[in-house]
Formats: C-alpha cells, sequence, structure tokens
C-alpha cells in the first residue's frame, strides 16, 4: 500500500482549516473517527470514494494528495474576463475567429511595442 508522504499532514491541515474535530470531519466524509485518524496519520490510504468527497465538499483534494493547492474555478477569471467568454460564446464561428484574429494582432503589437 502506496501512502504519500504528508497526506496525513495535509489532510489534517485542511479538517483544521474548516474548524472540525476528526469525528464531525469523517462524518462529513463517510468514514468513522478511526478511519479518519488512520488517514491523519498516514496509517492508510485514502481511497478513491473519499477522495471524490473531497472535492464533492469543497475541500482542495489536489493539495492533500500533491501538496500543490488547485485554483477554485471562480478565481481563474476576473468578473470581466468572464463577461468577455460569455459574450465571446454568444457570437457566431466566424465572428469568433475575427475576434481571435484582432486580439492576436494587439497582442503581436504590444509585444513588440515592449521589445
Amino acid at each position: 500500500m502506496l501512502i504519500a508522504d504528508r497526506v496525513g499532514e495535509r489532510l489534517r491541515e485542511e479538517r483544521e482549516r474548516l474548524g472540525l474535530n476528526q469525528t464531525d470531519f469523517g462524518v462529513l466524509l463517510g468514514v468513522s473517527r478511526g478511519t479518519q485518524k488512520n488517514y491523519e496519520l498516514g496509517a492508510s490510504s485514502l481511497d478513491l470514494r473519499y477522495v471524490s468527497a473531497l472535492e464533492e465538499r469543497g475541500i482542495d483534494a489536489a493539495y492533500v494528495l500533491t501538496g500543490r493547492r488547485s485554483t477554485p474555478l471562480g478565481q481563474l477569471f476576473s468578473a470581466a474576463e468572464e463577461e468577455l467568454i460569455k459574450q465571446f460564446r454568444t457570437i457566431s464561428d466566424e465572428d469568433q475567429r475575427a475576434i481571435c484574429r484582432f486580439l492576436e494582432a494587439m497582442a503581436d503589437d504590444a509585444a513588440r511595442r515592449r521589445s
């Protein structure tokens, strides 16, 4: 059984960030307190149902598993960028291609001015 380094520590960190004890966190994720404790101690590997439950409840499973924080979808784009994407999706394919050509030309021009 492979247990990645520090998974248990990061799991505990996420639980504490949410202000939950092992019992309540386990209930939230569908496991007993003992199972939760074993996960946090690194005595047991997380199963796929548990990892899926982490994600479903908004817990950063990528961080728990890898140590790298994922970026929530809501933080990928600014409100203005989201609005542009929404508008872009409403126009025809031909107009989308024209917009892409226009943006590429603007970006090329901006790169030339910076050089």
